[in-house]
């Protein structure tokens, strides 16, 4: 991160670099939580098939949030960037810039890595995405209103709610035939809990978003929100422990245990673009590459016999249309203030 210097300044005006407009930044914000959202079609996919061979979704979970805390822990034993973003991090959390319940993040992520344990096997992949995007989006909507992230308050327009609906109104129609093939209100009932992980997202996404600005530093971000997501579901996976024991074996795949890699670049990722465009933009792109993910995944690589289907591919039309429609209703941030 540049200083300012302390002595004369020269330079004349035409040296400066020209700084991004805010559409730009926008612009390349979307792509790259895009792009995020991709990767977390593929997590998903990882972690479900590592759940599956241990017999034990809750140890996967462990190896999952486990794996990225290792890998970032030995980061940080070589990054001096990253050893400064902790420093700092810590600071303002002394200061009272950063405040405790910002270092929590990680209880949201491991919430929905735990709810996906519990209940994908019950309601299906697809349904716990229609409950996790209706929390995400619906969550996104308040947590803008309010100011919790670091771009602060968002107005609640009528575009920006158009696109959360346009959204959740994807996914559900992507899965349409699987509610109405298989009823049961059980199965509905069962969406709470990915709803509250979706909603937990939102928050998650924000509160990374001010540890991320306040080190300086996308990794420290990741690195408090593993940290403290590790420690919930060890605790979590204990208490199944007692329950079922120790799983047979471990599978030997080592591609089974790169969740965690692909999660850190996805919470430093939303940490980075978070006060560029905004909570509920951030959650409308990551759900467009996870469907677009998925569509891929369907496509070249199909699990269980489910192929990709047209209901798939007008759901991720519908979901990248929505991120457009979302952007035109968010606050048009002055030049001047690009640097924040």
């Amino acid at each position: 991160m540049a200083t300012a210097s302390a002595g004369p300044a020269p330079e004349p005006a035409t040296s400066t670099a020209p700084t991004p407009t805010s559409g730009t930044r926008q612009l390349w914000g979307v792509v790259l939580a895009v792009s995020a959202g991709l990767g977390m079609s593929l997590q998903s996919r990882i972690n479900g098939q590592l759940g599956a061979e241990l017999g034990d979704s809750a140890l996967a979970a462990v190896f999952s949030f486990g794996g990225g805390l290792l890998l970032l822990l030995g980061w940080l034993a070589v990054s001096r960037p990253m050893r400064t973003g902790t420093r700092a991090a810590v600071a303002a959390l002394r200061s009272g810039r950063l405040r405790p319940w910002h270092f929590l993040g990680g209880i949201a992520g491991g919430t929905y890595v735990l709810g996906q344990s519990l209940t994908v096997s019950l309601i299906g992949v697809a349904l716990f995405t229609v409950g996790v995007v209706a929390g995400q989006t619906v969550s996104g909507l308040f947590v803008d209103r309010l100011g919790l992230g670091p771009s602060g308050k968002e107005p609640t327009t009528v575009l920006r709610v158009a696109g959360a609906l346009m959204t959740v109104a994807a996914v559900a129609g992507a899965v349409a035939g699987d509610v109405a093939g298989e009823a049961g209100a059980g199965r509905i009932a069962l969406l709470i809990l990915p709803f509250a992980a979706g909603a937990g997202m939102a928050v998650q996404q924000a509160f990374n978003g001010h540890v991320g600005a306040a080190a300086g530093s996308s990794l420290t971000a990741a690195l408090v929100n593993f940290t403290t997501g590790t420690v919930m579901l060890v605790l979590a996976w204990l208490v199944s422990l007692a329950l079922h024991g120790l799983p047979e074996g471990l599978p030997g795949n080592p591609v089974l245990y790169l969740g965690g890699l692909v999660g850190i670049v996805f919470i430093a990722v939303a940490s980075f673009v978070v006060s560029w465009i905004g909570v509920l933009l951030l959650g409308l792109s990551t759900v467009a590459g996870q469907l677009v993910g998925s569509m891929l995944l369907d496509a070249f690589l199909p699990a269980g016999g489910n192929g990709l289907t047209t209901s798939t591919v007008v759901a991720c039309g519908v979901a990248l249309l929505a991120i457009g429609v979302a952007s035109l209703g968010g606050r048009k941030r002055p030049a001047g203030r690009e640097h924040g």
